[in-house]
C-alpha cells in the first residue's frame, strides 16, 4: 500500500513525521467554544472570538507565502509555529473577551502561515512527476493526526481545558524542534522555471506574479467553490444532524467514519490513481464530494448520514493532493510560497465563507437551497475545471522539460 510513497525524499517524510506530531496536539479550535463558556464568555462574544480566529486564517496564509518566498521556507515555518506556541500560552491566560479575541487572532494567524512554506518546501524537495504524492502523504498524514487528536482531545478536557493547551503548544514545539535540526536551510532559487500565461510574471516579490498568471487566476475560484462545497461537511452537517433530533454523538460518529474512510484507503487511492490524468480524477472526486454532501438533505436517520458521509469521504480520498500538485506545478520557482499562499489563502476563504454564508443560506432560505446549490456548484466547477485540462496540462509538460 504504501509502495507509492516509498521513492519520496527525507524532506517529505521529515515533514509527514513533523506533521503528525503537530496535528495530535490540534486540540484548541474543537473545544474552544466549551472553553470559552467554561470561562463565562456570553455567546455573543464568543462570535468575537471565533471571528478572530477565523480572520487569522485569511491573513497566515498571504503572510506565510510572502515570507516563504523572502527568507525561507524553514524560518518561515519556525517563525508561525513558535510564534503558535506563544499564542496558546496567551489564549489560555487572557483576562478578558479582548485579549482572548488577539490572542486568537495571533493563534490562527501564526499557524497559518505554516502552510504555504511547507508546502513550497514539498514543491522544491520533489520533481513536478512526484508532487501529487508527496502533497497526499502530507495531507493523509494531517488526517492520521488529526483523527487521534479527537480522541485524545476528549480524554484530556475531561481533566481540565489547561491540558489542551499545554500539549498543543508542545507538539508545536516538537514540530519546531523536528525543523530545526532535520531540514535544511532553504532560500527561493533566483531563477524562475516554468512558464505562465504573463508577460515576466516572475518578477517582483509581491503576490502580482500570482494576480497575473491568468491560468491559476481561473482555477483558484473553481478550486474554492469545491472547497467550500466541502467545508460544509463540518459546518452544515451538523445543523442537519441536529434538525434530525439527532444527538451530537451521531454528529461524532458521522467524523469517526469520515476519519477511518481516509486513514484507511487515501494511501492505496493514491496508489491507484497517482498515474492517471490529474485533472480527470479531481473533477470525478469533486464529483463524489457534491453529491454526498447533497445526499445529506435526504437523510434523517443515521444510516442515511453513514451514507452521505462515505460518499463525500470517497471523494475527499481521490482528490488527495492533486489540487496543491497543480498549483505547485504552475508556479515559477522563486514564486512557490505566493503560489501556495494563494492557494491556502482560498482554502481559508471557502471555510470561512462556509462558516458565514452557509450556516445563514441553511437558516434563512432553508436546507433544501443549500444541499442543492452545493451539488450544483460542485458539478459545474467539475465540468469547468476539465474544460482547463489542455491549457494545465500544457503547462505542466513544460514544468517537467525544465
Amino acid at each position: 500500500m504504501f509502495t507509492t510513497f516509498r521513492d519520496l525524499p527525507s524532506v517529505v517524510w521529515t515533514l509527514f513525521a513533523g506533521t503528525v506530531v503537530n496535528r495530535l496536539g490540534y486540540l484548541i479550535s474543537p473545544f474552544l467554544v466549551f472553553f470559552l463558556a467554561d470561562r463565562g464568555v456570553t455567546g455573543a462574544e464568543t462570535t468575537y472570538v471565533l471571528g478572530a480566529l477565523g480572520a487569522g486564517n485569511l491573513i497566515g496564509p498571504a503572510l506565510g507565502g510572502l515570507l516563504a518566498d523572502r527568507i525561507g521556507r524553514r524560518s518561515t515555518m519556525l517563525i508561525g509555529l513558535l510564534g503558535a506556541a506563544v499564542a496558546q500560552g496567551a489564549l489560555f491566560a487572557a483576562p478578558g473577551v479582548a485579549t482572548m479575541a488577539a490572542a486568537a487572532l495571533l493563534l490562527s494567524t501564526a499557524g497559518a502561515t505554516v502552510s504555504p512554506a511547507t508546502y513550497a518546501l514539498l514543491a522544491d524537495s520533489v520533481d513536478p512527476a512526484r508532487r501529487q504524492r508527496a502533497y497526499a502523504l502530507f495531507g493523509w498524514g494531517v488526517n492520521v493526526g488529526t483523527a487521534a487528536a479527537g480522541v485524545l482531545g476528549g480524554v484530556l478536557a475531561a481533566h481540565g481545558y489547561w491540558l489542551l493547551f499545554a500539549v498543543d503548544a508542545v507538539t508545536m514545539l516538537a514540530f519546531a524542534v523536528i525543523v530545526a535540526v532535520r531540514l535544511p536551510k532553504t532560500r527561493p532559487s533566483a531563477t524562475p522555471t516554468g512558464s505562465t500565461d504573463s508577460k515576466d510574471a516572475s518578477s517582483g516579490t509581491g503576490y502580482g506574479v500570482v494576480v497575473r498568471d491568468r491560468l491559476l487566476m481561473t482555477l483558484l475560484p473553481l478550486f474554492g467553490i469545491q472547497l467550500f462545497v466541502y467545508s460544509l461537511t463540518e459546518v452544515a452537517l451538523p445543523l442537519a444532524v441536529h434538525d434530525s433530533g439527532l444527538s451530537p454523538a451521531v454528529y461524532g460518529a458521522m467524523a469517526a467514519v469520515n476519519a477511518v474512510i481516509v486513514v484507511l484507503l487515501q494511501p492505496l487511492a493514491t496508489s491507484l490513481l497517482a498515474r492517471l490524468p490529474q485533472l480527470p480524477v479531481q473533477a470525478a472526486g469533486s464529483v463524489l464530494i457534491a453529491v454526498g454532501v447533497a445526499l445529506t438533505g435526504l437523510a434523517d436517520s443515521i444510516a442515511g448520514y453513514a451514507v452521505s458521509v462515505v460518499v463525500w469521504s470517497l471523494g475527499e480520498v481521490v482528490v488527495a493532493g492533486i489540487a496543491a500538485a497543480l498549483v505547485a506545478n504552475l508556479a515559477p520557482a522563486d514564486a512557490r510560497g505566493r503560489y501556495q499562499g494563494a492557494f491556502q489563502w482560498t482554502w481559508g476563504v471557502a471555510r470561512f465563507t462556509a462558516l458565514t454564508g452557509g450556516v445563514a443560506l441553511y437558516s434563512t432560505l432553508g436546507p433544501a437551497v443549500l444541499w442543492w446549490s452545493a451539488l450544483v456548484g460542485g458539478l459545474a466547477t467539475a465540468v469547468a475545471t476539465l474544460a482547463l485540462r489542455h491549457r494545465v496540462e500544457r503547462r505542466t509538460a513544460l514544468a517537467l522539460a525544465a
